[in-house]
């Protein structure tokens, strides 16, 4: 087992991926030392990504619309949420935010997260 060292740099980054690589080569059981170690770097990894490579929270109208797409739902199914057909259209043309009562809504019944809703 390879001493494990924070990530501060590019360089300490590539290597941490490259040393992912080589640990999932060798399929290690949950439980061993090698499986330790990859959990432990993969750990390392993610937060290193979450500081310098962030990724912003999809758009709320945007992920409604692939939600949409995925469960093969029209505007007309949004109704109950939004109360109304033109505020459905007015939202999906970002001409309207989401009040509380809609993104709870969504939320429940789109299993949409919070953080989406309100981004």
């Amino acid at each position: 087992m390879k001493m494990i060292k924070p990530i501060r740099t590019k360089a300490d980054y590539k290597a941490a991926l490259e040393r992912i690589e080589e640990l999932i080569a060798l399929n290690p059981k949950k439980g061993t030392m090698v499986y330790d170690e990859l959990d432990v770097i993969g750990t390392l990894v993610s937060a290193y990504e979450d500081i310098h490579y962030p990724i912003d929270a999809p758009d709320p109208v945007e992920a409604v619309k692939y939600v949409m797409e995925e469960e093969g739902l029209k505007p007309k199914d949004l109704v109950s949420y939004f109360g109304s057909k033109g505020n459905v259209s007015e939202f999906l043309n970002h001409k309207r935010k989401l009040s509380i009562r809609t993104i709870k809504a969504l939320h429940e019944k789109l299993k949409l997260p919070y953080e989406v809703l309100l981004a």
